[in-house]
């Protein structure tokens, strides 16, 4: 187990790792902390403490320094046990706890795995990175096949507290699909949703990361949402674009397209050189969009959609055991659930 020790919290939570045989070997730099349990704690057991809301309150209750936040490997250990059940009982948490996160260990090698084979699949027809746009097949101006280019918006003064309010998805988010820091998510009113003109979001829109970064640095990203991933029902803020592209083509392309290496450098280098960075909805119109044959199209289409689904699906069912372990979490170590009950449920979740 290693936590950082400086800046050890950061709003998605604490910086620590379980390290797995698959990371060996490796070594530790400075201000990293390395936990190895004594006789009588199991070290999945320590794994999970680590990982609770009471360990992440007290290092944060000690974290001192303002210009780099800090703690000492004393703080860490000062942390009080609420709770040890015997060792038989950690071990049995501990496998309860690993099983759902080797489920999101799991979904997230499919996720890596279907944007890599997205991408190959797309660089065989489309032609690589090194080829001028026009080597492979004819293109389209992207504004030429958009049937829709539209931002958000959120109230004006900023975003309040709303604790029943719809998410509202910001630049800050837009990381690809699959990814989401749900730490970061804020929300508008059902009334402020319902009056927008613009920026609800659909199944399988693709997004864009619209501006923002500093001066002469303009670092796109694209994500693509569907399937209730990050959310069955949100909206988007005035900093990202919401995209979807007429028949023939089909949303998986025009995520796998605009992710593609050649598109990300294209839009780095239209996004560079204004003030604030960004790409305005002309430049974004004017992107190259390739024409194959309709039968090579729809080939590679029929590719791409199950590899987007992949995806979105694998990033829920990820999302969904999240959830369940942060339920259980503190339940089993303070021993208001017992395991076998957990047990239950975990494996009702992942059938």
């Amino acid at each position: 187990m290693v936590l950082a020790m400086d800046r050890p919290w950061i709003s998605g939570g604490l910086k620590h790792a379980i390290v797995r045989h698959t990371d060996l070997p490796a070594a530790l730099v400075q201000r990293v902390a390395r936990l190895r349990a004594c006789p009588g704690l199991d070290q999945g057991f320590l794994a999970a403490v680590v990982a609770s809301q009471d360990f992440e309150d007290h290092i944060r209750s000690v974290i001192t320094g303002s210009a780099v936040p800090h703690i000492s490997g004393s703080q860490i250990l000062a942390f009080p046990m609420r709770r040890l059940p015997p060792e038989a009982e950690q071990r049995q948490v501990a496998a309860t706890l690993a099983a759902l996160d080797d489920k999101v260990e799991s979904n997230q090698r499919k996720i890596t795995v279907s944007h890599e084979l997205a991408a190959s699949l797309c660089q065989s027809i489309l032609g690589s990175p090194t080829e001028r746009w026009t080597d492979a097949w004819p293109t389209y101006h992207l504004g030429d096949v958009l049937s829709t280019l539209e931002v958000g918006r959120r109230p004006a003064g900023g975003i309040r507290y709303e604790p029943n309010g719809i998410p509202s998805i910001g630049a800050e988010s837009i990381v690809q699909a699959g990814s989401f820091d749900f730490s970061k998510t804020k929300q508008v009113s059902e009334a402020f949703f319902a009056a927008m003109r613009r920026g609800h979001l659909e199944h399988l829109d693709v997004l864009l990361y619209k501006d923002g970064g500093t001066p002469g640095n303009f670092i796109p990203h694209v994500s693509a949402v569907g399937h209730g991933f990050p959310f069955s029902v949100a909206s988007i803020n005035e900093h990202v674009y919401r995209l979807r592209i007429q028949p023939p083509y089909a949303q998986s392309f025009l995520y796998f397209w605009l992710s593609s290496p050649r598109l990300l450098a294209e839009m780095r280098r239209r996004g560079t050189g204004a003030a604030i960075p960004g790409l305005n909805s002309s430049a974004v119109r004017d992107l190259p969009v390739p024409r194959p044959p309709a039968h090579i199209l729809r080939n590679l289409q029929e590719a791409l959609d199950p590899l987007l689904d992949l995806i979105l699906r694998s990033a829920k069912e990820s999302r969904a055991c999240v959830q369940m372990r942060d339920v259980l979490l503190p339940e089993l170590l303070s021993g208001r659930i017992r395991v076998p009950e957990a047990s239950e449920a975990v494996e009702s979740a992942l059938a």
